[in-house]
């Protein structure tokens, strides 16, 4: 009943952030995540685990001026205990938020999440969806599905992806994300079959830019990318920086419906996320980590930001 008779929003704001390893430091049996320990090479420690979360924590609050974001789907969490800190004991501890999650076959045992305000989203049923690896493909993320009603009452349909790297370069690689991509079209067909109109978000890092053979892919199961176009401030063109070069490898896609509803979409782009590239000029994403020499930052790459019209 509380969740029905709150009081309706004009905007739901939804996030995408690539975490950029976000490891606790303990090291979880069967996966390959012991360069994120306090005696290894990278000197994960308690604080520096901390100062992580409360990072990211800061990096989400800061997206929205209205309150905080409805939804965030988020890349490059290592598990339900990461998640677990850093909804109830970071920064983020008084926003309310929940999550899903996957617990993916990943052999450095990175997964996807998608956190939520019950104030305005209702999980109804959640599930995550396979990809079944091609010969000399690692297995990889699972994909997160999330079906829930918003405070408006509308059946929303959520996506979060994490495709396949370019480790071994592109077309060395690029059936592996479209074996990745092969997988949440099926099911985005899957949700049509049901519902002809039905509101659907996608977003995630594709490790692929939006013009790419992947992307078009997925263009062809009825949903448009909502943040083709979308730049930050100080000239920034992308979410992601490399050489000099920035990069649109995180995406928010959506259903026709849902792209009639889009009030902005952007990069978010506050300046305590950026650094002076000073050999290229210009900006790049405050990172965690640069090589093996840490930094305290927040991230490699930067959120996308779509506020929807409800």
């Amino acid at each position: 009943m509380l969740f029905l008779n709150l009081i309706l929003s004009t905007f739901l704001t939804f996030v995408e952030l690539n975490c950029e390893n976000l490891f606790d430091y303990h090291h979880d049996e069967g996966k390959e995540d012991t360069e994120y320990l306090p005696e290894a090479t990278r000197h994960w420690t308690k604080q520096r685990y901390w100062r992580k979360l409360n990072h990211i924590a800061q990096t989400i609050l800061s997206c929205s001026e209205e309150g905080i974001p409805d939804l965030v789907a988020l890349c490059e969490v290592e598990n339900d205990s990461v998640m677990y800190d850093l909804t109830r004991r970071s920064l983020l501890r008084n926003a309310g938020y929940e999550y899903l999650m996957t617990s993916s076959p990943d052999l450095r045992g990175i997964d996807v999440a998608l956190l939520y305000s019950p104030f305005s989203f209702r999980p109804i049923r959640s599930y995550p969806l396979r990809v079944e690896p091609l010969e000399n493909m690692r297995p990889t993320r699972d994909i997160l599905y999330v079906c829930g009603a918003t405070s408006r009452r509308d059946t929303l349909h959520v996506f979060v992806v994490h495709a396949p790297s370019k480790y071994g370069g592109d077309r060395y690689s690029r059936p592996f994300r479209m074996a990745a991509i092969t997988r949440l079209c099926q099911s985005v067909d899957s949700v049509y079959a049901s519902s002809p109109d039905a509101r659907i978000l996608i977003a995630g890092d594709f490790n692929d830019g939006p013009d790419s053979d992947v992307l078009q892919q997925v263009y062809q199961h009825g949903v448009v990318n909502l943040t083709q176009d979308a730049k930050g401030d100080y000239e920034v063109q992308g979410t992601y920086r490399y050489k000099g070069a920035w990069e649109r490898i995180d995406h928010i896609l959506g259903s026709p419906y849902i792209s009639n509803k889009v009030d902005s979409a952007y990069i978010h782009t506050p300046l305590f996320l950026l650094e002076e590239e000073k050999l290229y000029g210009g900006y790049k994403p405050r990172r965690t980590y640069n090589g093996m020499r840490y930094q305290p930052g927040y991230s490699d790459h930067l959120p996308l930001v779509v506020r929807l019209r409800q």
